[in-house]
């Protein structure tokens, strides 16, 4: 049997060679070789997809790529989010409410920010992709969430999410519920114009940030 070291690597490669089998079952070898199911995230899977999107952006990879690696991706986050939720003892930190806005179809990052948020305690709501701000203020009513965190990675689909701010006010719900704005072009420059409460680069950044907005200290 390979060293942890080593199935964390061929995880990695999973990802970004886009074999989604291999992926899942790297993902059980090092959950029974004892891995910590965070370190086979933060240290395999994010790799291997921050990788997958160095190459799309270089032209190497091509769209079919991209999705597949997100495959890859997800097939092992299947297996390691319920030894993530075995392993927190923790008090839920807050109620989140996370999508990808309307007209954006991605979802590898959300899906990250998610499992992070999840395993640091929080609990989440995932609405899914290509959702309107009615939807996002429908899962914070039902859920009675603290915090909404919308992706967009395309600069036409940005202003969503500003809407979505809009939306949360005319509902009543803001003063209550913090915002995080993320994505690809998503900026902290932008996330100040359109009055979110703040911006995440990365699934790491996401965590810490929704900690800060519930006062827990990082």
């Amino acid at each position: 049997m390979s060293s942890k070291r080593e199935t964390i690597s061929k995880l990695t490669q999973a990802v970004i060679d886009g074999e989604p089998e291999d992926a899942a079952e790297l993902a059980r070898q090092a959950l029974d070789q004892g891995l910590d199911p965070l370190t086979c995230i933060n240290e395999g899977l994010t790799p291997g997809i921050d990788r997958v999107g160095e190459l799309f952006a270089s032209g190497e990879y091509y769209l079919p790529d991209l999705i597949i690696g997100g495959e890859a991706m997800k097939e092992a986050l299947a297996i390691l989010e319920p030894a993530l939720v075995e392993n927190q003892e923790r008090e839920v930190l807050g109620r989140v409410v996370l999508g990808t806005v309307e007209g954006d179809l991605h979802e590898i990052g959300k899906t990250l920010v998610g499992t992070m948020l999840t395993a640091s305690g929080f609990l989440v709501t995932d609405i899914g992709t290509d959702k309107p701000t009615a939807d996002f203020i429908a899962a914070v009513k039902e859920t009675n969430a603290t915090l909404v965190g919308a992706s967009a990675l395309l600069t036409t689909t940005m202003p969503e999410q500003q809407k979505i701010i809009e939306g949360l006010k005319e509902a009543g719900l803001r003063d209550r519920v913090k915002v995080i704005v993320g994505g690809a072009p998503v900026t902290q420059s932008w996330a100040e114009k359109i009055g979110a409460d703040g911006y995440a680069e990365d699934a790491i950044a996401a965590v810490a940030l929704a900690k800060r907005l519930v006062g827990v200290s990082v």
